[in-house]
């Protein structure tokens, strides 16, 4: 569970540290370059479709794994905005609340 929660801290902060001077250089306005990629039909658009995908099905995973409770809706929203960043901080979350336990993780009470 350590060299997870060590990749996990990477993952978090190489966005961080790259995402950090994207927005200062180009401004947080990332929508209509996103869209614009995916409507031009070309491979930054089949990338960020790709990637649309991830986003929601780590959404919906986020949702079902707390039951669609309220609060696995507002962190679905949060997952789906932050992407990896989200994500990476969410696990690393459960991996100390379940102490390391992967099914519950990954399924929470389902179990």
């Amino acid at each position: 569970m350590l060299r997870f929660r060590i990749f996990l801290a990477v993952i978090l902060f190489a966005i961080s540290a790259y995402t950090v001077p994207v927005i200062v250089e180009h401004g947080i306005d990332l929508l209509p370059i996103f869209f614009g990629d995916i409507g031009s039909m070309g491979w930054p658009g089949q990338f960020n479709l790709d990637f649309l995908g991830m986003l929601l099905l780590s959404a919906f995973w986020t949702a079902w794994r707390n039951e669609f409770s309220g609060v696995g809706l507002v962190l679905s929203v949060f997952a789906f905005f932050f992407g990896a960043p989200f994500l990476a901080s969410y696990f690393l979350y459960l991996s100390v609340e379940t102490k390391g336990n992967p099914k519950q993780m990954l399924m929470g009470n389902r179990q």
